[in-house]
This record gives structure tokens, sequence and C-alpha cells, in this order.
């Protein structure tokens, strides 16, 4: 199960496109069915991958949140690029960022715990042992901004939508056979297998939207359509609405003083802010001086140079700009240069191999960041899933199950990138590339590197955010001296979309999140039926029956020792094949902001909660000074 993520706003690099969403594939499920769940077919206030959830039926709140914190200030953030619609369903355009605060779901995650949710539109749910449906019982007092209920129609009607206008949550649903109103207050889902016990909570992330408005006519008297952009601000139920919209540049939401559900157990100490507000930058450059000029409140730092040099002004001297760095315990991420496996001169995993090879990583990681990554050796760093050593135990025993499908070293060696470091190293890395290259039938004529029809190998390294373009320009030399022909095309954050969605690239510098319960998402990641999907995030076009079966392993795991074991294979084989050539990792997510905000003391273990459970400090703001 993907979880949304701050860290999200490492940008257009990794996950800052909403590229990351979990998502479902109609492969045949296993035979093997989970085991049922203590209460499997009685109403429960909340679900739990886990086990059982933490909090019980009556709780008030979660540990975590100040139930005191004061509503009131504005809170200023800064978005890359544009936007040119407030509707984020459809995969035409460019969605205003923030849309999330005026809707409300079925359920919501607790940060201090792994893939659990409570109620929230949701009073309850239950599903059968077998989990092959799950029913949801809304609230009575659920409702939109405009006071009419929210319905079990709303329900149905928002899933049909968002899987006939969305590609994405096609895909991610595309298990669901049915959702249909079973009672006044009820709605059903059934699934077309049974068996996969993660598929009654994923749906109870669906974005529940107001039929009864989509369906009416707009000012102008004309029939909203829900399949097309607009900037007419949607009716929602959340927390927030819209106030101001300036196309393209900046977009605002004001809390709903009278907001249906202020007072659940699972919105108390949440929602703090008067106004959030996004301002766009086209340049991060810009970007990063608008925030030194105390244009917006809150930062992600993703650049280890900006990290090490962009922070001394006298503001962060005067103690008005904090700069803090939050320890990263809920996911873990591979970002890499990722080839396109679509395109046949990158389907031999032997040229694969030769990129990794010529990437001098140290010589990256001290002249470019400081020396302050590591270099990245699985595609779930710094969690328990990540593999290392060789396979044992139940490890073992799921790898040979598949073992006609799966590469034969993952029995035999650990993977390892290649060494790095002095100037020897390097060279004998070079040597060791070209070498691979030979073998894949490659050859260099005039200081060029053919095919065997004469063809010259060429890479287009395609990227959207300005901060990767030096990573790009270090790479690119080693690669030339293998005779590769390399360029570095920078687009804008739309064609950047664009390209990405129609597979129209021969490299790219992104990524894939994961969280500490992966599950169908896996199959939107590397799976078969994924790599030739528009707006999958199979980047790297992976289609692998031994990888696909590891998939089907992973989601049907029975328990987390299970879970643990299937992840660890999987891992083990992605890495194994070179897929990608894998990039860099920081165990924290740094942030700077001005002082003028207080969060909890003690803060969930899996998030430190910006801005939800974060609130305006007056007495900060006093000595702070007014934002400009």
């Amino acid at each position: 199960m993907a979880r949304s993520l701050v860290a999200a706003a490492l940008g257009l690099g990794l996950l800052g496109l909403g590229l990351l969403g979990p998502a479902m594939a109609q492969e045949a499920p296993p035979t093997a069915v989970a085991a049922a769940p203590a209460g499997a077919g009685e109403w429960r206030h909340g679900l739990s991958l886990m086990g059982e959830p933490k909090y019980s039926a009556d709780f008030k709140r979660f540990d975590y949140v100040n139930p005191d914190a004061p509503k009131a200030g504005l809170l200023r953030l800064a978005v890359d690029g544009t936007f040119d619609s407030l509707n984020d369903i459809i995969p035409r355009g460019t969605p205003a960022a923030g849309l999330q605060l005026i809707y409300d779901t079925l359920m919501s995650p607790a940060y201090d715990e792994v893939a659990t949710e409570y109620g929230l539109i949701a009073e309850s749910v239950r599903y059968p042992a077998d989990f092959s449906s799950v029913t949801y019982r809304l609230r009575p007092e659920a409702k939109w901004h405009d006071g009419q209920p929210i319905t079990a129609d709303d329900v149905v009607w928002s899933f049909e939508q968002l899987t006939k206008n969305s590609p994405r949550q096609a895909y991610y649903y595309s298990h669901v056979a049915r959702a249909e109103k079973t009672g006044e207050r009820e709605v059903t889902f059934t699934f077309d297998q049974a068996g996969n016990r993660e598929l009654p909570q994923i749906v109870g992330q669906i974005r529940i939207m107001p039929k009864h408005w989509w369906t009416a006519n707009g000012p102008d008297g004309k029939p909203r359509d829900i399949s097309q952009g607009t900037l007419e601000a949607p009716l929602g139920s959340g927390p927030y609405k819209v106030k101001q919209v300036q196309p393209g540049r900046s977009i605002s939401f004001e809390r709903v003083p009278d907001y249906w559900g202020k007072d659940l157990p699972v919105n108390i100490g949440t929602n703090n802010f008067d106004e959030q507000r996004y301002e766009y930058f086209r340049d991060s450059t810009v970007e990063l001086e608008a925030f030194k000029g105390d244009q917006y409140d809150f930062r992600v730092e993703s650049s280890a140079k900006d990290w090490a040099t962009a922070y001394n002004f006298p503001a962060v001297k005067e103690g008005k700009v904090i700069l803090e760095e939050f320890p990263d315990r809920a996911s873990g991420a591979m970002q890499a240069f990722i080839p396109n496996l679509r395109r046949e001169k990158f389907q031999d995993q032997r040229v694969r191999r030769a990129l990794n090879y010529a990437l001098d990583f140290e010589g990256m990681n001290r002249t470019l960041f400081f020396g302050q990554y590591k270099r990245t050796s699985s595609f779930f760093q710094n969690t328990e899933l990540a593999s290392s050593g060789l396979p044992q135990g139940q490890e073992l025993a799921i790898l040979e199950s598949v073992k006609g499908e799966v590469p034969a070293s993952v029995f035999t060696k650990p993977f390892e990138n290649p060494p790095s470091g002095s100037e020897g190293v390097r060279r004998s890395n070079l040597r060791e590339a070209a070498k691979l290259l030979r073998e894949a039938g490659y050859e260099v004529k005039g200081g060029k590197l053919v095919d065997a029809k004469g063809e010259p190998f060429t890479i287009e390294i395609l990227l959207a955010n300005p901060a990767f373009e030096r990573v790009a320009l270090f790479y690119k030399p080693s690669l030339e001296r293998l005779g590769i022909t390399v360029s570095v095309r920078q687009v804008d954050t739309s064609q950047y979309i664009n390209r990405l969605r129609a597979r129209d690239y021969d490299m790219i510098i992104s990524g894939w999140g994961q969280s500490l319960s992966p599950g169908n998402e896996q199959r939107d990641f590397w799976g078969s039926s994924a790599a030739d999907r528009e707006g999958s995030n199979n980047y790297a076009g992976i289609k692998d029956p031994g990888v696909d079966a590891l998939i089907e392993k992973v989601i049907y795991a029975k328990d987390r020792a299970e879970l643990v074991a299937a992840t660890h294979a999987l891992d083990r084989v992605l890495l194994a094949h070179d897929y990608v050539v894998p990039a860099w990792n920081y165990p924290n997510t740094r942030t700077a902001r001005w002082n003028r905000f207080s969060h909890p003391e003690t803060l969930p273990e899996y998030s430190f909660g910006f801005p939800d459970i974060w609130w305006w400090d007056a007495e900060k703001a006093a000595r702070t000074g007014a934002a400009r």
C-alpha cells in the first residue's frame, strides 16, 4: 500500500509529479487465501494490514495531536511549474496543488501506525473472511459544503467517475467488480477475487465527490462535465474550500468553520490553519530566493548543495528561519537513472550493467552533494524490506518456488553496485563497462559506440527539474568516454508529464517511493501489465514473469513475516536484472521554515505531520515579524 509522504516535495525528479500513487493490474490471483482476521464480518471502526488497529472504537483523538491547537493564521507554500485546472481526476492538463484539502475520503490514516485507517465519511466497515467484498456504512452527519448530505449514491457515482475518467484510478481499482448501494447509508464493493487482504482498505481511500453538483449546470448555464478541465471551484466536503484562484500562479484554500467532521476523533488537532496558499514558481533558483525573501513559509530542501551553501542568510542567524531535519521512518525509495526498456538498446542486461559501471558515484557525491549521500542499493532502501546477503529461510523458499523465472545469480551472489572512489577504480569501472558493451554486440568506431548495423548508441536524459541538470552533466562525460552520444534535455513540467505518459524518453532521473506495507501498487511499479499502460509508474517498462510472480507473493502474503520475505525476494530480483542505475539516498527530510509555527512535542513515528498537525504560533510570529 502506497502511503502519502511529505517527501513527495522532492520534486519532479522523484515523487512530485503525482505519479507515485498505487495501482493494480488485472492479473490472475493465486489460489492461496490470507488467513481471516479476528472479527471478520463484523462492523469495525478501523482497518489495519498489520493486525488490530492501535486505537479502540471509543478513541477520542490520535495520541500525537495537540487537541488545543489554535485555529488561526496563513500558511504559504511553494510549488514548481504551473496549473490550468481544478479537476485532478482526469489525465489531461495540470491540476492545481492542494485539491485534496476540499475532499473527504471514506477512511483516514493514522501517522503512528503502519497501514491503518479509521472512519471518516464512513462510521464503520465490514468484510467477509475471504476479503471478497467490503461494505462501508456512512455517517448520517456527513455533508457537503452546501449542506446536502453525503449519500451512498455519491460514493457509487464517485467510484464510477474516477474509474471511467482516470486510467490511473481504473487500474488502481481494477479488481472492484462492482460498487452498489446496499442500504440507506451503505455501499458494498465486490471484488473479482478472494484473498487480497489489501482491497477492503484500498477502497477506503476513494475520494468522494458530489454527484448533485457535477451533474448540475454551472454558472454559465451549461452542464458541468467531470471529464473536462475546469477553473470553477468544485464543491467539496472537506476541512477547506477554494478561496481564490489565479490560474497558473496561485491558489488558496480557506478553512470551513462549520466543517461537518471537525469534531471526529480522526480530525481533532488537525487542519489548524485558517488559510493555506500555494504559490507557483517556474524556476527553482527564483523559488529559493523567494523563500529567503519571506514570500512563503515552509520548504523541503531536496538539493544537498543548497542545504550546504544556500541557507547562510541573516534570518537563519537571527532565528527567524529554522532549519530542521526529520527522520523518514515510513518509507524507502529508489531514486535512479532509469533507462526505458521499451527501447531496444536498453533491453540487454549487459548494457544496463555497463551504465552502472559508468557512474562515478563517489565523485558525484563529493563534487555535487558535499558528501551528504549514500549510494542506493535497494528498491526499499533504509527499511527492513531491503534485501541483503544471500537469501535464507522463507525468502529462499519463495525464490525456489519461482526458480526457473528468476536470475540464477540471486541464489549465489548478493547485489552490489560497482566500487567507486579513486581514479584507478573509475578507470577500471570504465574498462569493465566497455567489456560489457562489446559482449552485447557494440563496438567503438571513430570514437562512437555503434551496434552491428553501424547505428550509434545515443542517450537523451530527459529532465524537468533544473536541479538535476548538473547531475546529468556529471554523468555525461563518463558515458561519452565509452563512445555513447549523450544529450541532456530540459523541458517544462507539462511537456515532461506528457512525454512520461507517452513513454517518449531514453532515460529519466526519477524513482519510486515505498511504504512499509507494499502491496497492490507493486503491479503498477514493475508489473508486465503496467509496462505499456499510459500513465503507469512502470517507468522502466519492466516485463518479466519472475517479477510478476513475486509481486503476487507480496500481495497475497498471509502475515508480516511472509510479507517481509516476499518483498526481500522481489527486491533481490529487481536488482539482479539491473533495471536502473541506482543513485543516492538520504535518511532524513531536510526542511526550512519561517519561525511562525509549532508542532506537538512528540511527533508521530511515521510522519512529521506537516502541515496537518502543526499550527500558527502567534507568539513566534510576533518575534519573527509579519509575513511579507
